[in-house]
């Protein structure tokens, strides 16, 4: 039957305020994000620290005040559930030439779960699966800059094309010696290229954007060869005189494994098309799952998107159990895991052991301020989850005895589609 006219007006008009609450979003973001530059330009390292702490709240107020929007103009939550398909649909209409049409549904996502009840988080109402590709993704304004610049050097034009890749980057900050380290970097380079014999399309590519990361500023690329590609970034920092040098170069997908390890802080990096560098990145680093670098650009909840995604599919294709985590039990902390993958789940106890005493809320916090301290390597992310649903029969009889003993408010086993086929559902979960 042909839904009325005034409830597909109705379902345009929620889905076109959860697209303006995105976008603003994400303007807010990349703003942000693009101040990194100035406040490296002017050593304002605490800025910095703080620009870097109010970013990552930033998705969470927008979730909320989206929420409030269409509650308050449309009351969105007492709406029938086909007008609620029919959003959806005129949702992926609007992402029809958008830069960020992977983020715009992750932040769909967040605003619909929110609103329906979580019976009704599968691919009919919110995006269990990708519904845009972001392959090709270009922004063809006349003033946009590409994802990354290439160059052209020789042999003997290498120290003139470093120089011009360097100063293509406009810092509004003097070098200390930017021919001495201009020199430094291209015999850096040197014992990469003296294997080799130069093919026609020997270039240098480099992302647009600088990565920002405390103190430093990143320049990152790969050279590519015949068939042959190489990573290289080049950071920059102050120097002990206050002017800006080329630090170091690193090469290769170990040091980049280190670079955008998942125990150290976010970069911010001006991007309108951030599939795009993604897409750059896993270049470099093809092992490194695309979760763990839209995670690195700052974007976490994406990250948090694909990881989800990522599982199920590894669900569908395995058939081992989660199990209590091997190891001494932590007196604050239940543990499990799934032996064929490589992550632990954790959630909090309702009842900590002596000597311990702490509130769930003070745990809570701990972690929050480890997702926005700057970790230095030492401290992994975590990814935070609500609302997560597991097959019932993925677990040991041991496990579910372990959590029904230590974390019972934690837990709901339930027969969600009445097909006989229990779930576990567990109401707050941390990732690691």
């Amino acid at each position: 039957m042909p839904m009325p006219a005034q409830d597909t007006l109705l379902a345009h008009d929620i889905a076109r305020a959860m697209m303006d609450g995105f976008n603003r979003h994400y303007r807010l973001f990349r703003a942000e994000s693009a101040r990194a530059k100035h406040r490296f330009e002017t050593a304002d390292w605490l800025g910095q620290q703080r620009a870097q702490r109010e970013r990552i709240e930033f998705y969470d107020l927008r979730v909320r005040e989206c929420v409030r929007r269409l509650e308050k103009e449309f009351a969105a939550g007492a709406q029938p559930m086909p007008v609620w398909q029919q959003i959806k649909r005129h949702y992926i209409g609007l992402m029809v030439n958008h830069l960020q049409p992977e983020l715009a549904e992750t932040f769909f996502n967040s605003v619909t779960t929110k609103i329906l009840h979580r019976t009704h988080f599968h691919n009919d109402f919110i995006f269990v699966r990708p519904a845009v590709s972001t392959e090709y993704i270009e922004n063809h304004e006349p003033a946009a800059r590409p994802a990354y610049l290439a160059f052209y050097p020789t042999r003997e034009t290498l120290p003139q094309t470093l120089r011009e890749v360097v100063e293509q980057f406009a810092l509004q900050r003097p070098f200390e010696d930017l021919e001495r380290d201009i020199a430094r970097l291209a015999e850096r380079l040197e014992p990469q290229l003296q294997a080799m014999r130069l093919y026609a399309n020997f270039q240098i590519q480099v992302l647009s954007s600088l990565f920002f990361r405390n103190k430093g500023a990143y320049i990152v690329g790969k050279i590519i060869n015949g068939f042959a590609e190489l990573s290289w970034a080049v950071p920059i920092l102050h120097g002990d005189n206050g002017r800006l040098v080329l630090h170091a170069a690193l090469f290769g997908e170990k040091d980049f494994h280190g670079l955008f390890s998942f125990a150290r802080a976010y970069f911010m990096v001006d991007t309108d098309v951030p599939s795009a560098y993604v897409q750059f990145l896993r270049s470099l680093m093809p092992r490194k799952p695309r979760a763990e670098l839209y995670n690195a650009l700052g974007l976490a909840k994406q990250g948090k998107t694909l990881f989800y995604r990522d599982f199920l599919h590894h669900l569908r294709h395995s058939r081992d159990q989660f199990r209590i985590a091997p190891g001494i039990k932590g007196m604050v902390m239940l543990v499990f895991d799934l032996p064929s993958f490589p992550y632990v789940f954790k959630l909090i106890k309702d009842r900590f052991a002596a000597p311990k005493e702490i509130t769930r809320e003070q745990v809570k916090a701990k972690y929050r301020l480890v997702k926005q301290h700057d970790r230095v390597g030492r401290m992994a992310d975590t990814l935070e989850y609500s609302l997560v649903a597991f097959p019932r029969e993925r677990f040991s009889e041991a496990l579910i005895a372990e959590i029904l003993e230590h974390a019972p408010s934690q837990v709901e086993i339930s027969d969600r589609d009445g097909d006989g086929r229990q779930e576990v559902i567990i109401s707050h979960l941390y990732i690691e």
